[in-house]
C-alpha cells in the first residue's frame, strides 16, 4: 500500500493501519493513501468489515501543524479535501467499520474516528477536536459528524473549548461505543468486525445506508429510503437464510 497507510486482510476483516510515527499526523499524502486503502477495502469481496487502527501507542494526533502554519486558503484546501474525501468514503462504504483507538485521537484523527460506524477507545485514551486552540476549526467533517453524534449543544462545547475528553467521559457522552483495556483494543475491534463480516452483509449494508439517510435526508425522504432498502432485501440470500433459520429454530449461516 502507501508509505503511511496499509491494508491487511485476514478472516474477512480488513485492518487499515496508520503508520507514520511518532504521532500519525495526517497530511495531504496520508489523506490520499487513506482514499486508496478505503477504495480497495470497499472493492474486495474478502473484506466483510473494516478496522481502522493507528497502532498501540496513538491513533492519530491530527494535522501536520508545522507544515501548514504558513499556508493560505489555496494551499490548505487540497490538504483538507484529501482527508475529507477519504472520510466521506469510509462513512459511505457499505461495510461496517470500527475505529480502534489507542492513545489519542485528536483533530483530524478524531474526525477519522467519527467517520467510522463504531469507536472503541482504550481506557487510558483521549479524544477531542482541539483545532480552536490553533485558531481554526475542524475542517474534514468534525463539526458535522460530531453534531450528528452528540447534538449541537455538546458539539459546541467540545469544539469551542477544544478540550481532550478522557475515556470514561467519552463513553458517557456517546463519543465512543466501547471502552476496553489498552492491550485489548485492536483484538476486541477485530473480533467484533469478524462477527459482522460473518453476518448478513447485505442487510448490514442496508442498515448502514438507512441510518445514513436519516442524517443526510431526514424526515419523509429518509423514511422512504429505509422502506425501499427493507423491501429490496427480500429475495436476497441474507433474507432467505435468516428467515429459514428462524423457522427451523437454528442459527443462521450467512455467506455459506
Amino acid at each position: 500500500m502507501g508509505e503511511f497507510v496499509r491494508l491487511e486482510v485476514d478472516g474477512g476483516v480488513g485492518v487499515v493501519r496508520l503508520e507514520r510515527p511518532p504521532a500519525n499526523v495526517l497530511d495531504h499524502q496520508a489523506g490520499l493513501e487513506l482514499q486508496e486503502a478505503f477504495t480497495e477495502a470497499a472493492a474486495r469481496d474478502d473484506v466483510g468489515a473494516l478496522v481502522v487502527w493507528g497502532g498501540p501507542k496513538i491513533f492519530a494526533a491530527g494535522a501536520d501543524v508545522k507544515a501548514m502554519a504558513d499556508f493560505g486558503p489555496d494551499e490548505i484546501r487540497p490538504v483538507v479535501a484529501a482527508l475529507g474525501d477519504a472520510l466521506d468514503q469510509l462513512e459511505a462504504m457499505p461495510k461496517v467499520s470500527i475505529a480502534a483507538i489507542n492513545g489519542f485521537a485528536l483533530g483530524g484523527g478524531f474526525e477519522l474516528a467519527l467517520a467510522a460506524d463504531l469507536r472503541y477507545l482504550a481506557e487510558d485514551g483521549k479524544v477531542g477536536q482541539p483545532e480552536i486552540r490553533l485558531g481554526v476549526i475542524p475542517g474534514a467533517g468534525g463539526t458535522q459528524r460530531l453534531t450528528h453524534l452528540v447534538g449541537p449543544g455538546r458539539a459546541r462545547e467540545l469544539v469551542y473549548t477544544g478540550r481532550q475528553v478522557p475515556a470514561d467521559q467519552a463513553l458517557a457522552l456517546g463519543l465512543v461505543e466501547r471502552v476496553v483495556p489498552a492491550a485489548q483494543v485492536l483484538d476486541t475491534a477485530v473480533a467484533d468486525a469478524r462477527a459482522f463480516a460473518a453476518g448478513p452483509r447485505e442487510a448490514l449494508a442496508a442498515a448502514k445506508a438507512a441510518i445514513r439517510a436519516s442524517l443526510l435526508t431526514p424526515g419523509p425522504p429518509g423514511l422512504a429510503t429505509e422502506r425501499d432498502l427493507f423491501c429490496a432485501l427480500f429475495g436476497t440470500p441474507d433474507q432467505s437464510e435468516g428467515m429459514r433459520a428462524f423457522i427451523e429454530k437454528r442459527q443462521p449461516r450467512f455467506g455459506v
